[in-house]
């Protein structure tokens, strides 16, 4: 019995992944392994088997759907094959018409009683001709039209000040380039070599006991022919390459906020357009301005004598002192409104508030004589302050 084998895990994506992402991680490994990239190299060419393996089985809805649920593709069939069950369109296969009651096991652990043979120099596992033939053709594909760099995510720590006034910063940003050799098509010169698997017909055929297999060439990819790999990019036409990045941190910019800057993703392939880099930015707090949207919240302490008199008082704001009107007979936690003091939003063209919140500060008891006018201003008040709690409860 084959053990059963991660798939997901053979090219390094998640469960869930989607086609697309799928596809690109099976580019980067089969570019990595490709017998034509490692010659002689034994172990490569194995894993090269291995990531084909994985991408023709999860590259296709059916048979993926298949292995989500049965765990294994070639073992774990239901009888009848795929989506055989209630509603289902089963049918019973012979050895000459089919897979039902056929024994592959003995095929995949050790080959055919006169061992899986290839024609046109074709080679592969017995689950590779299993997966094609079930599913259809399955081409590895490669790229032959233009196609658009991946964007990139960058984080951005910046100051409150900066954040306020606006800055611009300069990023190292490690990302890909166009491949200087190649100029990013990937080969060098015009040429290309007929592939060897197929001799130039782009298919091979595999046996399997009685049956017989055709096949798309897992070397040239069903193209009949090998173009000549760059050596420096290895055939992707991009090189990996840290850039550095001038940006521009707008006036107002808050925790959380994504910047653009256009073209500075990755290269695209065969010529494709750039993609885009993105900054989220995490603002840093400062310890006495507070902001809260486009505002500046504050916290001021005043004397009791300012808040029973009334008084003017200088406060700071993000753009210096300024003076606060606090009228006679403010009460502790008051809150008060300096307009267009805060932060400017340039998309709104203009400016938030910076609000005020006062603290009155009880005197410092020192000495009789500030003992005195304290118990004279007690006497003067002889209304209980805590007169309207008394109703309420």
């Amino acid at each position: 019995m084959a053990s059963k084998k991660d798939y997901y895990e053979t090219l390094g994506v998640a469960r869930g992944a989607k086609e697309d992402e799928i596809r690109k991680a099976y580019r980067r490994l089969a570019r990595k392994y490709h017998p034509d990239l490692n010659p002689g190299d034994k172990a490569a060419e194995d894993r090269f088997k291995t990531v084909q393996e994985a991408y023709d089985i999860l590259s296709d809805a059916k048979k993926r759907q298949v292995y989500d649920q049965y765990g294994f593709y070639a073992e774990n069939i239901p009888q009848g094959g795929p989506g055989a069950g209630e509603g289902s369109d089963e049918r019973s296969y012979g050895p000459d018409m089919g897979f039902g009651g056929f024994d592959f096991s003995e095929y995949i652990n050790r080959g055919s009683p006169g061992g899986v043979g290839t024609s046109a120099g074709g080679s592969g596992s017995f689950r590779d001709i299993f997966s094609q033939f079930f599913g259809g053709r399955n081409r590895a594909e490669t790229p032959t039209n233009p196609e658009r760099g991946a964007d990139l995510e960058y984080s951005l720590t910046i100051g409150f000040w900066d954040s306020i006034r606006g800055t611009q910063t300069k990023l190292s940003i490690g990302r890909q380039e166009i491949c200087d050799v190649c100029g990013g098509s990937g080969s060098t010169g015009s040429g290309t070599t007929i592939c060897p698997e197929c001799n130039g017909t782009g298919n091979v055929t595999q046996m399997a006991g009685a049956m017989k297999f055709q096949l798309t060439c897992p070397r040239c990819e069903g193209r009949g022919r090998l173009r000549n790999i760059c050596p420096k990019c290895h055939g992707d036409g991009r090189i990996g390459h840290t850039d550095p990045v001038e940006v521009r941190i707008p006036v107002g910019v808050q925790t959380g906020q994504r910047l653009r800057v256009s073209g500075k993703g990755n290269a695209g392939l065969m010529g494709g357009p750039p993609g885009d880099l993105y900054i989220t930015v995490r603002v840093e707090e400062h310890p006495f301005f507070k902001r809260n949207g486009d505002n500046i919240e504050i916290h001021v302490p005043i004397s009791v004598a300012e808040a029973g008199l009334g008084a003017r008082i200088e406060v700071p704001t993000i753009d210096g002192r300024a003076l606060l009107k606090v009228p006679q007979g403010t009460e502790n936690g008051q809150k008060f409104r300096l307009r267009e003091r805060g932060i400017q939003n340039p998309r709104k063209n203009q400016r938030g508030d910076e609000i005020v919140q006062v603290s009155i500060k009880a005197p410092d008891v020192h000495n009789e004589r500030t003992r005195e006018l304290l118990r004279e201003l007690g006497q003067l008040q002889e209304e209980d302050p805590r007169k309207e709690i008394w109703s309420l409860v």
